[in-house]
């Protein structure tokens, strides 16, 4: 026969066992609800598009939210309140930083990382080729991408990236240097290089964007200051001198050379040259079969000169180059034509003299291109840095 029960005593918790459950239950919480959006900063929230056919240049959050999808908003922008100061950290501006890739090299991924800028104000912005080289250099850039933006600290993060495929054939299959710089290449490759350019720009400038900076793809070590650097001097257009680490085996050990030679102040005899040429004819610098005799700003480095000087040019080169939004807004874009005889980066700096932008250089103020090159045996050699 069974025995009634008594009334039943419940043991008491402890308050350490009571402070460990409610801990246990904010932290679920928090999972639950903190893990359906990224880790955004309050000024990132300020200024996320709130659609996606918002400016590119804004960054984006998707909805996390069922249903239909909002209309797109109607957007209005002044431009005399976009600032373009020598002081874009103080004032907050937005960076636009534009790369063609062919190639995907980890050493200028690492790089852009590493800039001081917030990267909360920098846009990011790529076109590659469609072909195999360009294929795997977006696979690579992707993966880059999301490393960066969907696990990396968020100091780290970028406001927004686009990445744009080419819609023309590359006139060239191979990236390798010794094709690339043949004479009888330069025009189609340069043209290619403009076109790519101008759809890069076109697609990707927004009405919030103060400076762009070219940075080719190629170009693995400048210094963290780099935006804040070229902005300071508050110049239209303005080049940091591009030069190139390697072997010398004459001083068996690392040494450096110039690299850029688009950077360039005029001479009479380019100016002479230019007049006996036919209108879809180019000059084109660097080449002994064309002695233009410039002054090229790769060769004013002084070792012991002043880092800020600066120098005015008549052509620049895309290595490295920081632009002032307006002068791109006022229509100065990369001729992939014969322009005054100039192409590409050349031209682009002719036509912003035509419209009253004065480009500049420092040639003390030096970048590094990626690869090292040296004679051994007579054969040339590739050092990646790998």
């Amino acid at each position: 026969m069974a025995r009634p029960l008594g009334p039943v005593r419940l043991k008491k918790a402890s308050p350490v066992t009571l402070a460990i459950g409610a801990v246990f239950t904010i932290l679920v919480l928090y999972f639950l609800i903190g893990s359906s959006a990224p880790d955004f900063s309050a000024s990132r929230k300020a200024s996320a598009a709130s659609h996606p056919l918002s400016p590119p240049t804004s960054p984006f959050r998707k909805s996390t939210g069922g249903g239909k999808p909002k209309a797109p908003p109607v957007a209005h922008y002044n431009l005399n309140n976009v600032t373009i100061t020598s002081d874009p950290l103080g004032n907050r501006e937005n960076i636009l930083l534009l790369t063609p890739m062919a190639r995907f090299y980890q050493q200028y991924w690492d790089n852009l990382l590493k800039l001081s800028y917030p990267h909360e104000l920098i846009t990011l912005g790529f076109i590659l080729p469609k072909t195999k080289e360009g294929n795997a250099a977006t696979t690579e850039l992707q993966k880059q991408i999301a490393k960066t933006q969907k696990s990396g600290p968020e100091k780290d993060r970028f406001k927004s990236i686009i990445i744009l495929r080419q819609d023309f054939d590359p006139p060239l299959q191979s990236q390798d240097e010794a094709e690339r710089h043949k004479i009888q290449n330069q025009k189609i490759r340069r043209a290619a290089m403009a076109k790519a350019r101008n759809s890069l720009l076109f697609t990707t400038l927004g009405p919030a964007t103060s400076w762009v900076l070219w940075l080719d793809a190629d170009v693995i070590e400048t210094p963290s200051d780099l935006i804040q650097d070229l902005a300071a001097h508050n110049k239209p257009v303005i080049a940091p001198n591009c030069f190139q680490r390697f072997y010398n085996t004459e001083k068996k050990a690392m040494d450096e050379r110039p690299y850029d030679f688009n950077n360039w102040q005029d001479s009479p005899t380019a100016v002479e040259l230019a007049k006996k040429m036919g209108p879809d004819d180019i000059l084109l610098e660097g080449y002994a079969d064309m002695a233009t005799y410039r002054a090229l700003m790769a060769y004013m480095h002084k070792t012991d000169g002043l880092r800020q000087e600066t120098v005015p040019l008549d052509g620049v080169g895309g290595a490295a180059l920081l632009v002032k939004a307006d002068v791109h807004r006022d229509g100065a874009m990369f001729p992939p034509f014969s322009f005054y005889h100039l192409i590409e980066t050349e031209g682009f700096a002719k036509m912003a003299k035509r419209l009253g932008w004065q480009p500049f250089g420092l040639p003390n103020y030096k970048v590094f291109f990626f690869f090292c090159l040296f004679l051994l045996g007579g054969r040339m050699l590739l050092l990646t840095g790998r």
